[in-house]
């Protein structure tokens, strides 16, 4: 991965190339800090070591009863699905077996999902560490009894990732289902790297020993410099730029294949840094698309933003016909990818030229490779930023109180956190 953080030197909000080194005199501290950490797996720490103790022949093993499916279906919620989709979505283009994830309870989604399924050629994966996930369990169940309505033996069709306890424990060890291991230490949101984000592109045939390859190639690099780290670099950076204003991260990727991507990395930067009043609102762009919309708030809006733009350095291309058309005729000859990555240069310079902070991210394609070296870089930052901030990383109690509220609404148990629902100020215009 590639890393050009030229654009936040002498900016507004921005910081100084004597800033980056006393920021990498912290970056060291911090660094013998993970270590440390992941040293001792320590819980949040120890996702840092996936690339090295992941085993993929596990994973295969465990699903190779099911075959070459039509569809999969992922049932779970955040770090369970979105790590598994973001892979799955970019990296379609290496399999012919579909994907689907159910990470909501809207039930029109669900029925139409599940209308349009194959259910007797769909192998069903469902996804919690505890078992006790309500959204989770609540879409199996309805899951389940859709394949029995359509006479579907589910028990056939579904696997379980869980921990060593828990209701889909229980489930698995009842009928006798394949199931793999959610990983000590490992938060969900950290997971993609792990059997949680790596089983649904094992059953399509991606090559997920590419991707932790990939990663592995981005954890060799973490040292007590941002020099010689990229993932160490963007977290220091946007953990700096934060400190100047820049409390927005709108991440913009310049791929279609990525945008599952900026919803992953959104819960990852989320989740683990808004703690205390700290953090950076992450944002979600895509390119070429959004710099025809947002593009004019993050270049005359408030100075409160730093823009990351992602792309893949090589790409399949399609030629743009020529044309006699009168001003078009610039376009023939040139491709869709020729079009595109001029885009991504002009929204570079916009925002250079009115000194808006944005960094560079680059792979040398949307492969397994390169998503896998994208995603654990990404972690890596986030781990870094956190450790700058002095933020309890790895925790997340604002989720787990409205865990507590949803679960008290429906009966699920005395929680003093439903209680507050009651409380609920109104002021209703009709």
């Amino acid at each position: 991965m590639y890393l050009d953080i030229g654009n936040v030197l002498n900016t507004s909000p921005g910081i100084t190339e004597q800033t980056l080194d006393r920021l990498d005199d912290r970056v060291a501290i911090a660094h013998d800090r993970i270590e440390e950490g992941r040293e001792a797996e320590e819980h949040g720490y120890a996702a840092l070591n996936l690339p090295q103790t992941v085993d993929t022949d596990e994973i295969r093993s465990a699903l190779e009863p099911f075959g070459t499916p039509e569809a999969v279906l992922t049932v779970g919620i955040g770090g369970s699905a979105l790590g598994a989709a973001t892979i799955s979505d970019a990296l379609a283009d290496q399999t012919d077996v579909e994907a689907h994830f159910l990470d909501n309870v809207d039930p029109e989604d669900t029925a139409a999902l599940l209308d349009s399924l194959p259910l007797d050629e769909t192998v069903l994966n469902v996804v919690s560490r505890s078992g006790t996930t309500a959204e989770t369990l609540a879409n199996f169940l309805v899951v389940r009894e859709a394949m029995e309505d359509a006479g579907v033996d589910w028990t056939e069709q579904t696997f379980v990732t869980t921990g060593d306890e828990g209701n889909l424990r229980n489930l698995a060890d009842k009928h006798d289902l394949p199931s793999l291991r959610v990983p000590d230490g490992v938060p969900g949101r950290f997971s993609a790297l792990s059997t949680v984000g790596l089983a649904c592109g094992a059953l399509q045939g991606i090559d997920i020993e590419g991707v932790v390859e990939g990663a592995r190639s981005e954890m060799d690099k973490l040292s007590g410099s941002l020099e010689d780290s990229p993932g160490y670099a963007y977290g220091a950076v946007a953990y700096a730029l934060a400190e100047r204003g820049a409390l927005t991260n709108a991440m913009m990727p310049y791929a279609e294949s990525l945008e599952y991507f900026a919803e992953w990395f959104a819960q990852l930067w989320a989740e683990s840094l808004g703690k205390e009043g700290l953090g950076q609102t992450p944002a979600r762009a895509l390119g070429a698309t959004d710099q025809h919309s947002q593009l004019q708030l993050y270049r005359a809006g408030p100075r409160d933003k730093l823009v990351t733009l992602v792309r893949p350095r090589e790409r399949e291309d399609i030629d743009i016909p020529e044309t006699d058309l009168e001003g078009l005729s610039y376009l023939g000859g040139a491709g869709l990818g020729d079009l595109l990555d001029a885009e991504f240069e002009a929204t570079e310079a916009s925002l250079a030229a009115e000194d808006r902070p944005n960094i560079r991210i680059e792979v040398d394609a949307v492969d397994a490779h390169g998503i896998g070296e994208l995603m654990y870089a990404m972690e890596a930052a986030t781990v870094m930023y956190g450790e700058l901030a002095g933020v309890s990383t790895f925790t997340q109690p604002a989720v787990e109180w409205g865990k507590k509220a949803a679960r008290g609404l429906l009966g699920g148990g005395e929680f003093e956190e439903a209680d507050a629902v009651a409380d609920k100020r109104e002021f209703t215009i009709e």
